[in-house]
């Protein structure tokens, strides 16, 4: 075994190392399943690195457009803006290559266990991340080419169109529905069967599907949520409310990142795009009598380099990257700049008005049969692998969704509050789900041992409140660019988070009094929380107690650079993506939504990429 691992990169031997451990511990397996799970790994290493064609290149000393960060938008402007053969596109990468691993659906779990993802942790709370160690979230954010496009669930949501209207009506011209429907279709390559045909895109890049398997239990969450009223639909469509098997950013059971739908297809095409990896921008060079960007430090190799632009820096690191960067660039509050000893050069509320979406995930047990860990490990789990048979392509276990407006039951074309996904498996069913969510360990063993000692089958279901009312804020804790940023998630800061969160629960209980969930023996796992004993059970405020506790991120960090019209004194970006005061500056991610979507952010990021990059275009001259 030692000479296989010997053969494989550090980064995938750190997660085969936990995969095979994981095997050993769960299942039993003889150790030649293991060697032979090993082995099939390190032979397909070759297809995970077909991003290596920048190793051609060494770094240059001035480009057109240098793009801060390989996630989501980095990877889908870098493709778009070298679109232009006369303008040279460098993109700066903190992480590594995407490996094999990652690719595999079923196994998002184990990804935020390894060095592709940053770590972050929220700061401590005391009405929030209560069964978490500390009382502190884990905040998983993607440090890999592809970035969080390739450590999420890849769940695909476009949110509400309401979302987009509102954000045109807070003064974003540009950003209604109607303006942004047409790059969701530029980007999608979807296969779902029955999507509204003419709301879907069909050649993009991105590909978009239905997982081949499914289980007795998503088929009986779909059909109990009918029961409930819903109408089955595309909920990417017309009308948002209802439920739905999960549209996910996969194919053939594999993950579509944004590496692998931008980039991969330009290995070897394109001489005007260099990507560097492992590379760490710490500054933003901003011109202080000018206030012009003109390039970037770049910490690489043991060394650091100066990196100029000729025309543009575009930050597109996320939601807590991209507002670190800019006010250790000088750009931010000027009060907690000063406080840091950086001198101001455009006083900007970056770092505020931090969304996230929450979901108190509930557990069932069932007389149906649900993910266990050891199911991966059977002898022949290769070869149904690759005959794409099985739960493989499933990503991370999640498998449908419904959305509902509690607030407007009546109304079958609503604005949804809340959203249930459900996931085949449970707290239990492999290692890495309660250490990736930081729980304590007297809270599992309280909850959640028994379900794995008497091997029993159990499912969640995650509400997910979906227009959050609190605000967090992120801070510098030093102008070290190497270490953290400070972040207060303030979850639960205004009362209607705590109780949608409620409201989305007991939803979530109601549904095992329907037929579908019956037929199957759903049955609420009635553990208490420990540190909820004070209330009485099942009480509202025993629930208030639960969800405070089970303050599940589902990753959708946002608004820290919020876009907004110059009357708008929290806006750090115009609705054309440009940083105010300062020229030849944008932030393109997720940090420009000046509200969060209501559904998972990562289809709206591309969109935000791909209007992006029209823009800049239109602002350059760049007529295709």
């Amino acid at each position: 075994m030692l000479k296989v691992f010997k053969q494989i990169p550090l980064p995938m031997t750190a997660l085969l190392g936990l995969l095979s451990l994981s095997i050993c511990l769960t299942a039993g397996q003889e150790r030649n399943v293991i060697l032979e799970t090993l082995e099939f790994l390190r032979r397909g290493q070759q297809d995970v690195e077909l991003e290596n064609y920048d190793n051609r290149y060494e770094m240059e000393g001035e480009y057109d457009f240098i793009v801060v960060g390989a996630g989501t938008a980095g990877c889908t402007l870098a493709a778009r803006l070298s679109e232009n053969p006369k303008w040279k596109v460098l993109l700066l990468e903190a992480g590594g290559p995407e490996r094999l691993i990652m690719d595999v659906p079923i196994v998002a779990h184990f990804l935020q266990l390894g060095e592709m993802n940053w770590k972050y942790r929220t700061q401590p709370s005391d009405h929030a991340c209560l069964a978490m160690n500390n009382n502190r979230c884990n905040w998983p954010r993607g440090k890999v080419m592809g970035g969080s496009s390739v450590l999420n669930y890849m769940m695909y949501t476009r949110g509400n169109r309401r979302d987009y209207d509102r954000w045109a009506e807070l003064g974003n011209e540009g950003w209604s529905f109607e303006d942004v429907l047409p790059y969701f279709k530029k980007y999608e390559g979807s296969t779902v069967p029955d999507a509204d045909p003419d709301m879907v895109g069909r050649k993009g890049p991105v590909r978009v599907s239905y997982v081949n398997w499914r289980s007795s239990i998503a088929n009986a969450f779909v059909e109990a949520a009918q029961q409930d009223g819903l109408r089955y639909r595309d909920y990417n469509g017309h009308i948002q409310n209802g439920v739905s098997y999960l549209h996910t950013t996969t194919y053939n059971s594999t993950r579509w990142s944004s590496n692998r739908s931008y980039l991969y297809p330009l290995k070897g095409k394109r001489p005007n795009l260099h990507v560097k990896k492992n590379a760490l921008v710490t500054k933003v060079l901003i011109d202080p009598t000018t206030k012009t960007a003109y390039g970037v430090l770049v910490s690489t190799d043991g060394h650091e380099h100066k990196i100029l632009a000729r025309k543009e820096v575009i930050v597109s690191a996320g939601a807590i990257n991209s507002p670190q960067l800019l006010m250790l660039s000088g750009v931010g509050p000027a009060k907690h700049l000063k406080e840091m000893g950086i001198k101001p050069l455009a006083d900007l509320a970056v770092g505020f008005n931090l969304q996230d979406h929450t979901a108190p995930a509930v557990t069932f047990t069932t007389n149906a049969t649900s993910l266990h860990f050891e199911d991966f490990a059977q002898p022949t789990w290769l070869n149904r692998f690759n005959r794409q048979e099985g739960p493989y392509g499933s990503p991370g276990g999640c498998e449908a969704i419904a959305f509902w407006d509690l607030d407007h039951p009546e109304l079958e074309d609503g604005w949804p509050d809340i959203e249930l996904f459900l996931v085949g498996g449970s707290m239990s069913s492999n290692p890495a789900i309660s250490r990736a969510f930081g729980l304590k360990k007297k809270i599992y063993d309280n909850m959640f041992a028994e379900i794995e000692d008497r091997n029993l089958n159990a499912f969640m279901i995650f509400p997910m409140i979906l227009r959050p009312k609190s605000r967090g804020r992120i801070m510098l804790k030093s102008t070290d660019p190497f270490k953290y940023p400070l972040i207060f998630a303030n979850y639960f800061n205004h009362p209607y988070d705590v109780d949608i969160s409620v409201r989305g629960l007991l939803k979530a209980i109601s549904l095992m009094n329907q037929q579908g969930f019956k037929k199957i023996d759903a049955k609420m796992w009635d553990k208490r929380v420990p540190t909820c004993k004070q209330h009485e059970f099942q009480s509202y405020a025993y629930w208030e107690c639960y969800v405070k506790h089970f303050t599940f991120t589902i990753y959708h960090y946002s608004g820290t650079c919020k876009m907004g019209p110059k009357s708008d004194r929290a806006a750090v970006v115009d609705p054309r993506l440009r940083v105010y005061g300062i020229k030849n500056l944008r932030v393109a991610d997720a940090s420009i939504m000046p509200e969060i979507m209501s559904g998972h952010p990562n289809g709206p990021v591309f969109m935000i990429a791909e209007k992006a990059a029209d823009m800049i275009k239109e602002d350059h001259g760049f007529k295709q």
